[in-house]
């Protein structure tokens, strides 16, 4: 006999063999037991969970002669047959190809015919989401009411396709996708079972890679295993197989995406297109690194949900705690997004480099949450500058320009005057000029103040209500908050007390507070009091 599949010759035979569906399993088992089988069933999920495998224990322990433990007995004679597929009391039917009503009227035909041996008729309809609704219309009557003798197990991965008329015929099982360590122990089954030498970081990958379908998990190791024969099968020969990206990697193109280094990071995906690495596989890893990356810095114990080495765990804490939370969720969503519209595209190098230069500048992107990356960089380039200046002033910088010393000079705190508080006509038009206001400050107060709505606070106090939390925060307090209150001071020649307030974006700003902003004061001076005296 020639060679079989990985996912052929290791097909469960038995119940207790079936690997991540337990919750279906102690159900099937009690139900033939207690010989309360059902006459219908659908089995729902993915591709490789387990659907069919289980279909065909089912229909050869309902035909056991001597069931253990309600999984059938693998020796009896019935047993046998199926497992060879020469039985006639087990009919598997491609619902992809035989999907017509005269293909339906075929098996209602045969329905009528008790098995010549064994207790029942069992049909197993595959990818029954298939048939069309002339061919699930004939098919109504003796799903609801077969022969005694008759089971149908109908196998789909598109329950949404199904007619509700079907589905309330049958028992419906869900099956799951399958975990990164339920596969990783059954390849470690497999593969002690064929004598082969395996990393453990080798099978953690494919397993991973699989994304929760065993069969698609002995079907990779199957390719690296070909493709190695005779060797040992370590962690970069199977990246090397599935043409995937080591993690190092991505944290470098992380590092060079967020310092908003693009000749690095095209420099990077050009290396990786070198090595014949496979764009798309490359993208859903990158999007699966940030998932990562965004999971060590919500919290300190996420090492059995991360599913990487303990050296590059430590890596990503590291990256993790220099990184803002907002950019890495930026990152999810247009990798995302990049990693549905890559599939079908012809240029895939071009789309991931367009989005490279897309994150490495920012104001490129109009989505709300590149603001927050917008204002990131402005406000990095202004703490580098402000460190600059600071090196000046205290002289560690030895030989400065005449132009550095003036701006140093410019920039040495100055003492504040006391002044005058300011009255409700000072405010008035303060609100009256806010636009000039905002023109002739410097950014990143230019960005966050554009976002301003202007009300009336306590005291007299003017009002910032802001939609976002963290610039709400920003101006209640701290330097940014004196910042602000020394540029309206020196603006207005009095000093206008201001608080700052958050409102959810989905909340009316109208129906909480007062807009000045859309209020034209009339301010009347003194000189104007006395021209309409005279």
């Amino acid at each position: 006999m020639g060679y079989v599949a990985l996912y052929r010759k290791f097909r469960p035979p038995v119940f207790e063999d079936v690997k991540g569906q337990d919750h279906i399993i102690t159900t099937l088992k009690n139900q033939i037991k207690s010989d309360r089988v059902g006459h219908a069933y659908l089995f729902c999920g993915t591709r490789g969970t387990g659907k069919t495998s289980v279909a065909k224990i089912l229909a050869k322990a309902v035909n056991c002669v001597r069931p253990v433990d309600g999984s059938p007995c693998g020796e009896c004679e019935m047993c046998r047959e199926i497992a060879a597929g020469s039985s006639m009391n087990v009919i598997e039917i491609d619902a992809a190809s035989n999907n017509g009503v005269d293909n339906v009227r075929e098996i209602i035909d045969e329905v009528s015919y008790s098995p010549a041996r064994g207790k029942r008729k069992v049909y197993i309809i595959d990818e029954v989401h298939m048939l069309s609704p002339g061919a699930f219309n004939a098919l109504l009557k003796t799903l609801e009411e077969p022969p005694s003798y008759v089971m149908f197990i109908l196998a789909t991965t598109e329950v949404n396709k199904i007619p509700i008329t079907i589905l309330s015929r049958c028992q419906r099982y869900d099956f799951h996708r399958i975990t990164i360590d339920t596969i990783e122990g059954r390849l470690r089954q497999v593969v002690d079972a064929e004598g082969i030498d395996v990393e453990e970081r080798a099978l953690r990958y494919i397993a991973k890679t699989a994304d929760g379908s065993m069969r698609d998990s002995l079907s990779l190791l199957d390719q690296c295993i070909a493709f190695n024969y005779g060797e040992e099968l370590t962690y970069d020969k199977v990246l090397s197989v599935l043409g995937a990206v080591d993690t190092e990697v991505f944290s470098r193109l992380f590092s060079a995406l967020y310092s908003q280094d693009v000749n690095t990071a095209l420099t990077i995906l050009s290396d990786v297109v070198i090595q014949g690495r496979e764009l798309t596989q490359f993208v859903n890893d990158f999007v699966w690194y940030l998932r990562n990356l965004m999971l060590v810095q919500a919290s300190d114990q996420m090492e059995d949900v991360v599913d990487i080495s303990t050296d590059n765990l430590k890596t990503l804490k590291d990256l993790a705690q220099g990184a803002d939370t907002d950019t890495i969720l930026r990152f999810i969503r247009i990798f995302s997004e990049l990693s549905s519209n890559i599939r079908f595209a012809t240029q895939k190098r071009i789309l991931i480099e367009i989005t490279m230069i897309k994150l490495c500048k920012p104001q490129m992107d109009k989505a709300e949450d590149s603001l927050e990356d917008r204002l990131r960089i402005l406000e990095e380039h202004d703490e580098k500058n402000s460190r600059i200046i600071g090196s000046i002033q205290s002289g560690e910088i030895g030989v400065i320009s005449s132009f550095s010393q003036g701006q140093a000079q410019s920039a040495a705190p100055r003492e504040k005057k006391v002044l005058d508080r300011a009255v409700p006509e000072d405010i008035k038009r303060f609100v009256n000029d806010w636009a000039k206001a905002i023109a002739r400050m410097n950014n990143p107060m230019k960005l966050y103040m554009q976002r301003a709505k202007l009300s009336l606070g306590n005291d007299d106090r003017l009002l910032l209500v802001f939609d976002n939390k963290q610039i709400a925060d920003k101006y209640a307090s701290g330097e940014s908050a004196d910042e602000f209150q020394d540029f309206i001071d020196s603006l207005t020649g009095k000093h206008i007390e201001y608080e700052t307030k958050f409102i959810e974006p989905s909340q009316v700003f109208e129906e909480s507070y007062v807009n000045l902003q859309s209020i034209k004061f009339d301010i009347v001076t003194e000189d104007d009091e006395k021209e309409t005296e005279e």
